[in-house]
């Protein structure tokens, strides 16, 4: 983070990121002496309502950061950026997004928690469109010229009022990691999920709360011990919007998922928490789980971020696309799709075990028509091939199982839809592969 002092004093000069958390109303005149360096800038956190036709004098901006403010209103001087590719403007009170604040070349549009009850047609007039995050808003439909964005692979449109899912949606052949639960139209099943699901319930007051383990999205995950029994994690919701959507579809998501032995599973729901959070307790992972991958960064866009020192014998690579694999059959089984499978999501341990959590984008299949369940399913099997493709950069060797996992990741990257292998399919050749 940076500050009005460093910026001022010249200290900033070149500059190619700026942060700045200083209660800000008006964006300092001093930003624009970075005009000719300055490609990524961070106001998230301060008290802004507008910003400036001035902008356009930062010629070389690329990303903009403007969450946890005060605009009611997409500024339109973001679409004569002309350099401008990704807009954030999370948690404001946004209620219109005009065509003309588009950028030209949008790749990234994050417009997560606002009051946007609709989107201009323009929108799919942005042929690098990649990724949108736009839970927890008003919307009633989507812009029926996002059917020519050939290039969305990611969509947020969770806790939104949709009534349903428009069939040219499924249809792009790029579309990969889809949330939309907490939806009119998904709403009955994940109720039914939430109220009939056979899982014990555990007050917060017997358990020993022993520290945190990490935090995501949607929640904390705490290390605690019941009274008399052994430790576990225990994740916490936050009880608020988040990227993926509403806690309360991941929470139903993870009591119908069942078990399977590459799921991070639940045994047991908390209640009477003293804040009146929803959880679930999970059996602890080993210390020798790590995470996969990172998420992916800003020039990567969708894609995860592997540590290059990561090397993975071919049957260790094998055994977790495998072994996902089969979880990701079971969730389909199930009526599930999981809807962020991604190497970020998935815990392993260098030798071919593997684990695949955090079901925030989950969703019903039955909250949606037949056709569209299989297309769904089919979403699902290109994040697949995605992590195949990935699996195999890890690996040194080139065998004969390796290409034939090759094959299969492009089987499920295909663009025809229809003709992708189901998740079942995949587990059984990639079993062979194994063996």
């Amino acid at each position: 983070m940076n500050t009005l002092t460093q910026l001022r004093s010249g200290a900033l000069q070149g500059a190619q990121r700026l942060t700045l958390r200083a209660g800000l109303r008006e964006l300092p005149e001093e930003v624009y002496s970075l005009a000719d360096s300055l490609e990524e800038l961070d106001l998230s956190g301060n008290e802004l309502d507008d910003l400036s036709d001035d902008l356009t004098r930062l010629h070389r901006l690329r990303v903009i950061f403007c969450s946890n403010n005060r605009f009611t209103r997409l500024p339109e001087v973001l679409g004569r950026c002309e350099a401008l590719e990704m807009v954030g403007f999370k948690a404001n009170q946004i209620a219109e997004v005009p065509a003309i604040a588009l950028p030209p070349r949008l790749r990234w549009l994050i417009l997560t928690d606002n009051r946007i009850t609709a989107l201009p047609d323009e929108l799919g007039r942005r042929p690098r469109l990649q990724k949108m995050a736009l839970a927890g808003n008003r919307l009633r439909a989507l812009p029926a010229s996002l059917a020519a964005c050939g290039r969305l692979e990611l969509l947020r449109i969770s806790a939104n009022q949709l009534d349903g899912l428009p069939d040219w949606l499924l249809a792009l052949p790029r579309l990969t990691w889809l949330a939309h639960g907490g939806n009119p139209f998904s709403a009955a099943h994940e109720a039914h999920a939430l109220n009939h699901a056979p899982m014990p319930s555990v007050p917060w007051s017997q358990l020993d709360v022993q520290g945190l383990l990490g935090e995501g999205a949607s929640g904390h995950i705490y290390r605690a011990a019941p009274a008399g029994g052994e430790a576990v994690a225990v994740k916490v919701f936050k009880g608020e919007v988040t990227s993926d959507g509403l806690p309360s579809t991941e929470l139903a998501a993870c009591l119908h998922a069942g078990a399977h032995p590459q799921l991070i599973p639940a045994i047991g729901r908390l209640s009477d928490h003293p804040a009146g959070a929803d959880g679930l307790l999970m059996p602890l992972v080993g210390p020798e789980f790590r995470t996969l991958a990172g998420p992916p960064s800003l020039a990567s866009c969708t894609r995860d971020v592997y540590d290059p020192a990561l090397r993975l014998t071919p049957r260790a690579a094998l055994t977790v696309a495998a072994g996902i694999a089969s979880a990701l059959a079971h969730l389909h089984a199930r009526g599930l799709t999981h809807g962020d499978l991604y190497a970020h999501n998935i815990l392993h341990d260098g030798l071919g075990q593997a684990r695949l959590g955090d079901f925030g984008a989950a969703s019903f299949l039955a909250s949606v028509p037949a056709h569209q369940a299989v297309r769904l399913q089919a979403l699902d099997v290109r994040a697949l091939g995605c992590l195949l493709e990935e699996l195999v950069a890890c690996c040194d060797e080139r065998t004969p199982p390796l290409q034939a996992m090759s094959a299969l990741a492009q089987a499920c990257l295909q663009a025809d839809i229809d003709r992708r292998p189901s998740a079942a399919e995949l587990a059984k050749l990639l079993l062979v592969q194994v063996a």
